[in-house]
């Protein structure tokens, strides 16, 4: 089909190349981080994801699909480095290969190839892994910096922030902010160091790669929400006292924890999976924020993003079909005289 149009014709020079590429550099600092915590065991996970990522979509296009080739377009890397950011340092390498497949095969190529895959490929890989490997997928090793060890199978292991309160432990006990800021924390090895993550979030905005409707939305409903559970388990009314709560903990918390903000910047903002309107953004992101911090709160899993941003994929195309962008144009009346 040839679509034609009156000029002038302006081409803005993007590319999926060229966006692929902007999320990969987004994404260096909070890899940076993870090889100073978990050393080798992040770089092998990294690597073998991403070899098996290319590996898996070069074979399907070329003999299931019979098509042209699709590595040029740095999709099937993005979905190996967020998949395996995903993913504990310590995982062994065929449940790493597994996870590739699936995200690849089933998540991706099964549906057509990008452009046509309803749900996150990497977020496929890293749920059916979590669901099918749950010892495996919930065993983190410790940050330990400068981590020069090859035996990263035998690291040391402990629980997560997030674990931790859903096991009860007393919020008062948990990691310093700094520690959630920069690393110094347990969890998927590229999810530990909050500020790499907002550095290359900035940068993917400043970038214009993804505009900030759904990362703030998300966080913007992470905060309050889970901020108005911690202020109403802290406030007794009379006598009228503020003491912080033990049980929940506070928004700051959830903000810097877990896979809030690699998903809400790389994952949630995948152009394929999430609606085409600004206002239809902000709806999903804030159903997003919804389910992750109930999930969260009361749930069985310590972490509720990846099942958030699966189902709020799912409902995309109904709020693409409700919430549409403005059209060119207005329709007026005219009066008959």
């Amino acid at each position: 089909m040839l679509t034609l149009s009156p000029a002038p014709h302006i081409h803005c020079g993007d590319t999926v190349k060229g966006k692929m590429l902007d999320v990969v550099i987004a994404l260096i600092p909070a890899y940076l981080v993870a090889l100073y915590f978990f050393g080798f065991g992040a770089l092998c996970v990294s690597l073998i994801s991403i070899a098996s990522c290319l590996l898996f979509e070069f074979l399907i296009q070329k003999f299931i699909l019979k098509g042209e080739n699709t590595l040029g377009n740095l999709s099937a890397l993005v979905t190996g480095v967020l998949l395996s950011f995903n993913l504990p340092s310590n995982l062994p390498w065929w449940i790493v290969i597994i996870g590739a497949l699936v995200a690849i095969g089933v998540g991706k190529m099964t549906f057509g190839g990008l452009g046509n895959n309803p749900f996150n490929p990497a977020l496929v890989g890293r749920v059916f892994l979590l669901i099918s490997f749950p010892a495996q997928m919930t065993t983190w090793p410790r940050p330990i910096p400068m981590n020069l060890s090859f035996n990263y199978f035998d690291a040391e292991t402990g629980a997560t922030i997030l674990s931790s309160i859903k096991e009860g432990t007393d919020v008062s006990s948990l990691p310093s902010y700094l520690d959630m800021l920069f690393g110094q924390i347990g969890g998927s090895f590229g999810e530990v160091s909050a500020l790499a993550l907002i550095i290359g979030g900035i940068y993917l905005l400043c970038r214009r790669t993804i505009s900030w409707h759904i990362p703030v939305s998300i966080l913007v409903t992470v905060f309050v929400f889970t901020g108005v559970i911690f202020a109403c388990d802290s406030i007794t009314l009379s006598p009228f006292t503020f003491t912080p709560s033990t049980t929940y903990a506070d928004p700051i918390v959830h903000l810097l924890s877990g896979g809030l903000l690699l998903g809400a910047f790389f994952m949630a903002t995948d152009y394929v999976t999430s609606p085409m309107s600004h206002k239809g953004q902000i709806i999903y992101g804030i159903g997003i924020g919804l389910i992750t911090s109930v999930i969260r709160l009361w749930g069985s899993y310590p972490e509720g993003m990846s099942f958030a941003i699966l189902i709020m994929n799912a409902a995309t195309p109904i709020i693409n079909n409700y919430v549409k962008p403005k059209r060119f144009g207005e329709k007026i009346k005219v009066s008959k005289a």
